[in-house]
Protein backbone atom coordinates (compact mmCIF):
# COMPACT_ATOMS: atom_id res chain seq x y z
CA UNK A 1 0.00 0.00 0.00
CA UNK A 2 1.21 3.43 -1.09
CA UNK A 3 1.27 5.61 1.92
CA UNK A 4 -2.10 7.57 2.01
CA UNK A 5 -2.58 11.34 3.17
CA UNK A 6 -5.64 12.51 3.54
CA UNK A 7 -6.29 16.27 2.85
CA UNK A 8 -9.35 17.86 4.97
CA UNK A 9 -10.77 20.71 3.33
CA UNK A 10 -13.41 22.79 5.07
CA UNK A 11 -15.21 25.65 2.70
CA UNK A 12 -15.02 28.77 3.03
CA UNK A 13 -17.59 31.27 5.18
CA UNK A 14 -21.24 31.13 4.54
CA UNK A 15 -23.72 33.68 6.24
CA UNK A 16 -24.54 30.78 8.41
CA UNK A 17 -21.23 29.68 9.58
CA UNK A 18 -20.52 33.07 10.55
CA UNK A 19 -23.80 33.74 12.54
CA UNK A 20 -22.58 29.78 14.28
CA UNK A 21 -25.90 28.34 12.70
CA UNK A 22 -26.16 24.76 12.16
CA UNK A 23 -26.10 24.26 8.40
CA UNK A 24 -26.71 20.84 6.82
CA UNK A 25 -28.57 20.16 3.79
CA UNK A 26 -29.51 23.96 3.33
CA UNK A 27 -27.44 24.77 0.20
CA UNK A 28 -26.19 28.39 1.30
CA UNK A 29 -23.29 30.12 -1.55
CA UNK A 30 -19.91 31.19 -0.55
CA UNK A 31 -20.09 34.68 1.01
CA UNK A 32 -17.34 36.92 -0.50
CA UNK A 33 -14.44 35.87 2.08
CA UNK A 34 -15.58 32.52 2.24
CA UNK A 35 -14.82 32.51 -1.78
CA UNK A 36 -11.38 34.62 -0.60
CA UNK A 37 -10.59 31.74 1.61
CA UNK A 38 -11.13 29.20 -0.79
CA UNK A 39 -8.55 30.77 -3.19
CA UNK A 40 -6.11 30.78 -0.59
CA UNK A 41 -6.10 27.53 -0.53
CA UNK A 42 -4.93 27.23 -4.29
CA UNK A 43 -1.40 27.99 -3.61
CA UNK A 44 -0.95 25.11 -0.51
CA UNK A 45 -2.91 22.60 -2.81
CA UNK A 46 -0.88 23.39 -5.98
CA UNK A 47 2.56 22.08 -4.43
CA UNK A 48 1.29 18.79 -4.29
CA UNK A 49 -0.35 15.48 -7.00
CA UNK A 50 -3.80 14.58 -5.74
CA UNK A 51 -4.65 11.07 -6.67
CA UNK A 52 -8.56 11.95 -6.44
CA UNK A 53 -10.23 14.43 -5.07
CA UNK A 54 -13.62 13.97 -3.63
CA UNK A 55 -16.53 16.60 -2.63
CA UNK A 56 -19.89 17.19 -0.99
CA UNK A 57 -22.86 17.27 -3.56
CA UNK A 58 -23.47 20.67 -1.61
CA UNK A 59 -22.66 24.34 -3.54
CA UNK A 60 -20.36 25.50 -0.50
CA UNK A 61 -17.75 22.94 -0.88
CA UNK A 62 -18.07 22.54 -4.83
CA UNK A 63 -17.01 25.95 -5.28
CA UNK A 64 -14.72 25.84 -2.46
CA UNK A 65 -13.13 22.78 -4.56
CA UNK A 66 -13.40 25.42 -7.77
CA UNK A 67 -12.06 27.98 -6.54
CA UNK A 68 -9.18 26.19 -4.77
CA UNK A 69 -8.11 24.98 -8.26
CA UNK A 70 -9.26 21.58 -8.18
CA UNK A 71 -12.44 21.40 -9.67
CA UNK A 72 -11.74 19.66 -12.77
CA UNK A 73 -10.44 16.46 -10.63
CA UNK A 74 -13.73 16.97 -7.89
CA UNK A 75 -15.86 13.34 -7.98
CA UNK A 76 -18.97 13.98 -5.79
CA UNK A 77 -18.99 11.88 -2.97
CA UNK A 78 -22.93 12.08 -1.03
CA UNK A 79 -21.04 10.71 1.83
CA UNK A 80 -19.38 14.07 2.69
CA UNK A 81 -22.55 15.71 3.10
CA UNK A 82 -22.79 17.54 6.52
CA UNK A 83 -24.39 16.48 9.37
CA UNK A 84 -28.40 15.99 8.90
CA UNK A 85 -29.40 18.42 12.09
CA UNK A 86 -32.75 17.22 11.53
CA UNK A 87 -35.08 20.13 13.66
CA UNK A 88 -31.92 21.58 14.85
CA UNK A 89 -31.39 23.08 11.26
CA UNK A 90 -30.44 26.64 11.14
CA UNK A 91 -30.06 26.38 14.43
CA UNK A 92 -27.43 28.10 17.02
CA UNK A 93 -25.85 25.68 20.24
CA UNK A 94 -27.12 28.46 21.99
CA UNK A 95 -30.79 28.26 21.04
CA UNK A 96 -30.67 24.47 21.82
CA UNK A 97 -29.13 24.55 24.91
CA UNK A 98 -32.21 26.80 26.32
CA UNK A 99 -34.40 23.63 25.86
CA UNK A 100 -31.11 20.93 25.76
CA UNK A 101 -28.60 22.28 28.43
CA UNK A 102 -25.28 21.27 27.49
CA UNK A 103 -26.14 19.71 24.31
CA UNK A 104 -23.57 19.26 21.20
CA UNK A 105 -23.81 17.52 18.22
CA UNK A 106 -20.91 15.16 19.15
CA UNK A 107 -22.72 14.00 22.49
CA UNK A 108 -26.62 14.26 22.08
CA UNK A 109 -29.30 13.47 19.31
CA UNK A 110 -30.88 15.39 16.46
CA UNK A 111 -34.30 14.83 16.40
CA UNK A 112 -35.45 14.12 12.85
CA UNK A 113 -31.68 14.41 12.24
CA UNK A 114 -28.76 11.76 11.80
CA UNK A 115 -27.32 9.52 14.99
CA UNK A 116 -23.78 9.32 15.73
CA UNK A 117 -23.95 5.42 14.43
CA UNK A 118 -25.27 6.90 11.32
CA UNK A 119 -22.53 9.92 10.94
CA UNK A 120 -19.65 7.16 11.95
CA UNK A 121 -20.78 4.36 8.77
CA UNK A 122 -20.88 7.47 6.80
CA UNK A 123 -17.38 8.59 7.77
CA UNK A 124 -15.78 5.18 7.48
CA UNK A 125 -16.67 4.29 3.66
CA UNK A 126 -15.12 7.38 3.03
CA UNK A 127 -12.37 6.35 4.55
CA UNK A 128 -12.58 3.31 2.48
CA UNK A 129 -13.26 4.81 -0.64
CA UNK A 130 -10.22 7.26 -0.03
CA UNK A 131 -8.04 3.97 1.28
CA UNK A 132 -8.71 2.64 -2.14
CA UNK A 133 -6.53 4.47 -4.11
CA UNK A 134 -3.73 3.85 -2.43
CA UNK A 135 -2.64 0.65 -4.50
CA UNK A 136 0.81 2.00 -5.35
CA UNK A 137 4.33 0.65 -4.33
CA UNK A 138 4.64 1.08 -0.51
CA UNK A 139 6.76 3.80 0.38
CA UNK A 140 4.82 5.68 -2.42
CA UNK A 141 2.60 8.77 -1.25
CA UNK A 142 -0.68 8.55 -1.78
CA UNK A 143 -2.66 12.07 -1.33
CA UNK A 144 -6.83 12.35 -1.28
CA UNK A 145 -8.59 15.93 -0.97
CA UNK A 146 -11.39 15.71 1.03
CA UNK A 147 -13.71 18.92 0.47
CA UNK A 148 -16.84 19.06 2.83
CA UNK A 149 -18.30 20.60 5.68
CA UNK A 150 -17.30 20.93 9.84
CA UNK A 151 -18.81 18.96 11.89
CA UNK A 152 -18.35 15.68 9.01
CA UNK A 153 -14.67 16.20 8.38
CA UNK A 154 -14.14 16.62 12.42
CA UNK A 155 -16.29 13.66 12.92
CA UNK A 156 -14.03 12.08 9.70
CA UNK A 157 -10.52 12.47 11.80
CA UNK A 158 -12.05 11.61 14.85
CA UNK A 159 -12.81 8.05 13.10
CA UNK A 160 -9.51 8.13 11.90
CA UNK A 161 -7.96 8.14 15.10
CA UNK A 162 -10.25 5.19 16.14
CA UNK A 163 -12.24 7.58 18.57
CA UNK A 164 -15.35 7.24 16.52
CA UNK A 165 -17.31 10.84 15.53
CA UNK A 166 -17.21 12.27 19.43
CA UNK A 167 -13.34 12.47 19.04
CA UNK A 168 -14.01 15.41 17.14
CA UNK A 169 -15.41 17.36 19.69
CA UNK A 170 -11.59 18.07 20.41
CA UNK A 171 -11.29 19.64 16.82
CA UNK A 172 -11.69 22.92 16.43
CA UNK A 173 -11.82 23.54 12.33
CA UNK A 174 -12.43 27.03 10.79
CA UNK A 175 -13.72 27.76 7.33
CA UNK A 176 -11.21 27.48 4.45
CA UNK A 177 -8.62 25.49 6.61
CA UNK A 178 -6.86 22.36 5.53
CA UNK A 179 -5.75 19.33 7.36
CA UNK A 180 -4.23 16.13 6.80
CA UNK A 181 -4.14 13.33 8.35
CA UNK A 182 -1.68 9.86 7.51
CA UNK A 183 0.10 7.94 9.71
CA UNK A 184 3.13 7.08 11.91
CA UNK A 185 4.71 4.33 11.35
CA UNK A 186 2.02 2.64 10.49
CA UNK A 187 -0.03 3.93 13.28
CA UNK A 188 -3.01 6.13 12.10
CA UNK A 189 -2.10 10.01 13.18
CA UNK A 190 -2.62 13.61 12.74
CA UNK A 191 -0.08 15.51 10.58
CA UNK A 192 -1.58 19.22 10.50
CA UNK A 193 -4.85 20.19 11.29
CA UNK A 194 -7.03 23.52 10.75
CA UNK A 195 -3.97 24.79 9.09
CA UNK A 196 -5.06 28.28 7.74
CA UNK A 197 -4.17 29.14 3.65
CA UNK A 198 -3.28 32.92 2.77
CA UNK A 199 -6.20 34.85 2.02
CA UNK A 200 -6.49 35.57 -1.28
Amino acid sequence: MAALHLWLLRHGATEWALNGRHTGNTDLPLLPQGEAEARGLAPVLAQHRFTAVLSSPLQRARRTCELAGLGEQAQIEPDLKEWDYGDYEGLTTAVIRQSVPDWTVFSHPCPGGESSDQVQQRCERVIARASAYASGAPGERCDVALFAHGHILRSLAGCWLGQGPAGGARLVLGTGSFCVLGYERQTRALIHWNAPAQPA
